[in-house]
């Protein structure tokens, strides 16, 4: 991998929440410096596109995101993304070609104690390096083609798509 494009978009993994009683803030992108502190072996940049729940991205909002996506000229490009909104997100990007695009985020904040934001960011940096040129959904540890994949909200976890 020559270098790790990284977008970010908010969402539950960059959230803080400051007691139990208090709405939450969506704060700076946390994928840097994880990725940093795991010593990881190739160039990457992280832009800043939006901080944002995904519940409350719009289409314009994915214009945005698909329109710099389209623009960059990494091959290599991982998308960090609320989870209610991810799946949506993915589909506006189906039709760019020659890159490898990747979608991921966290269902516990990545400040707290139990939550998947690491393993999710790896397992997307792993996936990345492997799969063919496409839109992807990397969650609970699964590669996910972005459009065969839903969100179980009651499972708490992403799923194969059924076709009908």
């Amino acid at each position: 991998m020559k270098k790790l494009q990284i977008f970010t978009t908010g969402g539950t993994l960059d959230k803080i929440y400051f007691d139990a009683l208090s709405e939450f803030q969506i704060g700076d992108p946390v994928v840097g410096p994880i990725l940093e502190s795991m010593n990881v072996g190739f160039e990457f940049c992280v832009d800043e596109l939006m901080r944002l729940d995904s519940l409350d991205m719009t289409d314009e909002h994915r214009q945005i995101i698909q329109q710099r996506v389209s623009d960059s000229d990494a091959e290599y490009i991982l998308i960090m993304h609320g989870t209610d909104g991810m799946v949506e997100t993915a589909g506006w990007l189906g039709e760019i070609a020659n890159k490898k695009i990747i979608f991921t985020g966290a269902m516990q904040p990545a400040a707290f104690t139990d939550t998947d934001a690491v393993f999710n960011i790896g397992c997307a940096v792993g996936a990345i390096q492997v799969v063919e040129d496409g839109v992807y959904i990397v969650m609970n540890g699964q590669v996910f083609a972005a459009d065969r994949v839903v969100k179980n909200r009651a499972g708490q976890c992403f799923e194969e798509a059924v076709s009908r």
